[in-house]
C-alpha cells in the first residue's frame, strides 16, 4: 500500500489535484458499488424495464442519488471524526451493539448461502458438469481464500476488474438492443404507473447495497485516507463510483425495456431471472452474446460475495474491538485478527448447509426482510451522528445531506414494514 503521507503531498490545501492523479486515487467507492450491485438488483431493474418500459427510469436515478448521500455520510464520519462508524454507534448506547450482533449473525448466515448460490448459477449454466450446490461451495471457498490471504490493495484491484467486466458487458448489451433515446429521456420525468408504488420504492432503495454501505468508511481508511484532508477526494471517489453504478443499472433497464417489454416476456423473480434472460439473448443474438452475459452475471455476483466477505468481516472485527472500548480507526493488522477471520468462516461454512435445500422460497423472502432491517438503522444513526457534537461543526450535515438522509430513512422504514408484512403474510 502506498504511503498516505506521500499521496497527501500531492493535494493542495483546497483539495485540488492534477486530473490524472485524482482519477488514480478512485477506489473505495468502486469497491462499495461493485459489492452493492448484485444479481438481485439486476433482476429488479430488468423487471422494471420489462413491465413498465422506461416509466421508472427516474426511480433508478433517484436511487443512485440516495446511495451517494449515504456513502458520503459514512465516509465523512470516518474522516471528520477520526473514528469508525461503529464507534459512533457505540456512543448511542448499548442497544446498537445488541442490534448489530443479532442482525449480523442472522444476516451473515442467510446471505452466505444467497451469495454462493448467486455466483454458482451462471457457472452451472456455463459448465453444467457440476451441480449448483457444488459450484456454490467452490465460490465460497475461493472467496474465503482470497480474502483470508489477501490485503486491501489486491482486493481493490480485483473488485475494479470485476466491475469493469460487468460494466462493459451490460452497457454493450444496452447498445446492442438499440434503445429509443426519446423514450429514455422521457423516463426521467417522475410518474407512477398503476400498481407500481411499492415496487418503485423498492427500486429506489435497492440500487447499490445494504449493510455493505457501512463498510465504505473502512475501505476509505484502508486506502490510507484517515483525516479530513481527504474529504474532497473521498467525495469524488463516491460520486464516480455511483455514477458508474447509475449507468450500469440504467443499461439493465434499457435491456428490459427494449428486449422484454415490447415482447411481453416475463422473468422469474430472484437471481434465476437472469438465466431466463440468458435464454432470450441466446434466441435473439446467438450463443456468443449469451455466454458473455453469463460471464457478466458471474462478475456481478462474485464481486458482491468478495465485498461482503471482506467488508462485513471488517465491521464485525470493529464490533469486537469496540466491545473493549477501543478508539481510533482500524489498522491493516485487523485482517489477520481472529474476529475478522472468525466471521469469514461464519459467512462461508455454516451457510453451505442451505445450499443443499435448493434455496427455498422462504430463504429468499427472509433475505429480503433482513436486508431491509439494516438501512433504516444506518440512515437514522447517520442523521443523528452527523448533526451532533461528536462531528466537528464544519463537517456536520447541511440542508441537502439532511434532506437526503431523512428521505432515505423514511423510505427504508416503509420498505422494512412492507418486507415484514410480506414475511408475515
Amino acid at each position: 500500500m502506498r504511503d498516505p503521507q506521500t499521496e497527501r503531498a500531492d493535494i493542495a490545501p483546497d483539495g485540488a489535484q492534477q486530473p490524472a492523479r485524482k482519477w488514480r486515487l478512485v477506489g473505495p467507492g468502486i469497491v462499495v458499488a461493485a459489492t452493492g450491485v448484485g444479481a438481485g438488483d439486476l433482476v429488479a431493474t430488468l423487471i422494471a424495464g420489462s413491465e413498465y418500459g422506461y416509466a421508472l427510469l427516474w426511480a433508478v436515478v433517484l436511487g443512485v442519488v440516495v446511495k451517494i448521500a449515504l456513502a458520503e455520510a459514512v465516509g465523512r464520519w470516518h474522516l471528520a471524526t477520526g473514528s469508525t462508524i461503529f464507534a459512533g454507534w457505540r456512543s448511542l448506547g448499548v442497544w446498537t451493539s445488541v442490534y448489530f450482533a443479532v442482525y449480523v449473525a442472522i444476516w451473515g448466515f442467510v446471505y452466505g448461502a444467497t451469495a454462493m448460490t448467486s455466483a454458482a448459477l451462471p457457472l452451472a449454466a456455463l459448465f453444467p458438469a457440476l451441480p449448483i450446490w457444488a459450484w456454490g461451495i467452490i465460490c465460497g471457498l475461493v472467496g474465503l481464500a482470497f480474502v483470508w490471504f489477501g490485503n486491501y490493495a489486491v482486493f481493490e484491484k480485483a473488485m475494479t476488474a470485476l466491475i469493469g467486466v460487468m460494466f462493459v458487458i451490460v452497457v454493450g448489451l444496452a447498445v446492442l438492443v438499440t434503445p429509443n433515446l426519446g423514450e429514455v429521456v422521457s423516463g426521467l420525468v417522475p410518474r407512477l404507473p398503476e400498481g407500481s408504488a411499492v415496487y418503485t420504492l423498492g427500486l429506489v432503495g435497492g440500487v447499490g447495497g445494504t449493510i455493505t454501505m457501512a463498510a465504505y468508511g473502512y475501505w476509505v481508511n484502508a486506502k490510507g485516507w484517515r483525516d479530513a484532508s481527504w474529504m474532497r477526494v473521498m467525495r469524488l471517489d463516491n460520486r464516480v463510483a455511483y455514477l458508474t453504478t447509475g449507468v450500469f443499472v440504467v443499461a439493465m433497464l434499457i435491456v428490459g425495456a427494449e428486449l422484454l417489454y415490447a415482447s411481453s416476456i416475463a422473468l422469474e423473480s430472484g437471481d434465476r431471472g437472469l438465466l431466463d434472460l440468458d435464454e432470450v439473448l441466446r434466441d435473439r443474438f446467438g450463443p456468443v452474446v449469451a455466454t458473455l452475459f453469463l460471464v457478466g452475471f458471474f462478475a456481478t455476483s462474485f464481486s458482491s460475495l468478495l465485498g461482503v466477505w471482506q467488508g462485513v468481516s471488517l465491521l464485525f472485527a470493529d464490533f469486537v474491538r469496540n466491545r473493549r472500548k477501543a478508539e481510533g480507526q482500524l489498522t491493516g493488522a485487523v485482517e489477520r485478527s481472529w474476529p475478522y477471520r472468525g466471521y469469514l468462516l461464519w459467512l462461508t461454512f455454516p451457510p453451505m448447509a442451505l445450499l443443499f435445500l435448493g434455496r427455498p422460497f422462504a430463504l429468499v423472502v427472509a433475505y429480503g426482510a433482513f436486508g431491509a432491517f439494516f438501512m433504516p438503522f444506518l440512515a437514522g444513526t447517520l442523521l443523528y451522528l452527523l448533526n451532533g457534537r461528536r462531528t466537528p461543526r464544519e463537517w456536520r450535515s447541511g440542508w441537502l445531506s439532511n434532506t437526503l438522509l431523512t428521505g432515505a430513512a423514511a423510505l427504508f422504514v416503509v420498505l422494512c414494514v412492507n418486507e415484514l408484512a410480506g414475511l408475515i403474510g
